[in-house]
């Protein structure tokens, strides 16, 4: 039987300033898709083999977000991006390490998120926190012709897919990376029947967070209910 508990209060990693607590699901090994897939619909999230959501009783600003991929619509400048990554080479393989993936995200870290505390991630973290999981999980890569640009590694669940972390090439300033591998992920859950893209969570006042909300119509989780977006209650 899954057992919940709420940790002491630590330092926020979306909000400055702030102290966070988490509900916490264990035994880790109980948790397997079916179970992560009944958990990500309440609002829980996974990191490594650590399933989590946000409790903290003064700050309800930390809200799971998914798109409905069947009805999604993509805007103008989505399909530019769409149109200009076709060239890439997809390779799916379960998770496993390479040193040019780990190359890759210590470059991504310090590109995108210098100052953030990922940044300095020593080669455990990174394991432990992208290649550990007791879900059905997959490494996605993207090439462009013999370079690595992106890595996607995401959890295939009963209704969809979790997108659980994305790093690309910093280097490519003409690139749109981020929105395309989000774009692939709808495309793949349409192919394979999914209803849902689960996105982790949006923040309103987290600027980083704002891309996530472009992919339209999304529902959000609020007092357990998920609701269209446009319906959201402000944090």
């Amino acid at each position: 039987m899954l057992k919940f508990h709420i940790t002491n209060p630590y330092a926020c990693s979306y909000l400055p300033d702030k102290l966070a607590c988490s509900e916490v699901a264990m035994p880790e090994h109980l948790i397997d898709t079916q179970v992560y897939g009944q958990l990500i619909q309440a609002g829980f999230r996974r990191s490594g083999q650590y399933t989590y959501r946000p409790c903290c009783h003064y700050c309800q600003a930390c809200i799971s977000v998914r798109v409905n991929v069947q009805a999604f619509i993509p805007k103008r400048t989505q399909r530019r991006a769409w149109k200009r990554h076709q060239h890439l080479v997809i390779k799916q393989h379960p998770l496993h390490f390479q040193p040019a993936h780990y190359a890759l995200y210590q470059r991504y870290q310090v590109g995108r998120h210098s100052g953030g505390g990922m940044d300095h991630d020593c080669l455990e973290q990174y394991q432990n926190f992208l290649l550990q999981s007791n879900v059905d999980s997959q490494l996605i890569e993207f090439y462009e012709q013999d370079h690595l640009r992106m890595v996607s590694i995401i959890d295939v669940l009963p209704d969809g897919f979790s997108s659980v972390y994305t790093f690309f090439d910093p280097d490519m300033v003409n690139a749109s990376f981020g929105t395309y591998n989000i774009l692939w992920q709808i495309e793949q859950c349409r192919e394979l029947g999914l209803t849902y893209l689960y996105l982790g969570y949006w923040i309103k006042e987290n600027h980083k967070m704002s891309y996530k909300s472009n992919f339209q119509p999304m529902e959000i989780l609020i007092d357990g209910q998920w609701r269209p977006f446009d319906d959201r209650v402000s944090p």
